[in-house]
This record gives structure tokens, sequence and C-alpha cells, in this order.
């Protein structure tokens, strides 16, 4: 069985950061790449003992711009 997860990614400072919406996980690593390797073996541990919820409510992500 596999599961999706959306992921989004910041910089901060030397690192990336990357979180799974759905999850909260999160895990690092000095490239985007690292990052998403590192969060992909978290994911993996966190399934381990928690059985994903394989209907969940979609997720929608927009940007929105506010004038200041």
């Amino acid at each position: 069985m596999s599961v999706k997860s959306t992921v989004y990614i910041q910089k901060e400072e030397d690192w990336y950061v990357a979180t799974s919406i759905e999850t909260g996980v999160a895990s690092q690593g000095k490239t985007i790449d690292e990052a998403l390797e590192n969060l992909t073996e978290a994911l993996e541990l966190y399934f381990e003992n928690a059985k994903p919820d394989t209907e969940q409510s979609p997720v929608f992500i927009t940007t929105l711009e506010v004038a200041l």
C-alpha cells in the first residue's frame, strides 16, 4: 500500500525543512532532495505506528495576495 502526502518545503538558514501537511511530520536536509528523502523515512516510521486514513479529505493549496 502507498499513501500520498502533500509536502511543503521551506529554507531555514542552511537547511531545507520538508513538512507533510496531512500528518505534521517534518524532517530536514542540506538539500531539497535530502530533506524529501529524510521525510520519506520519517513518514515510513510514522505509519508503522499509525494506520493511514485512506479516505482523507482533499487538501487545497493556493496563494493569496494581500495589499499592504
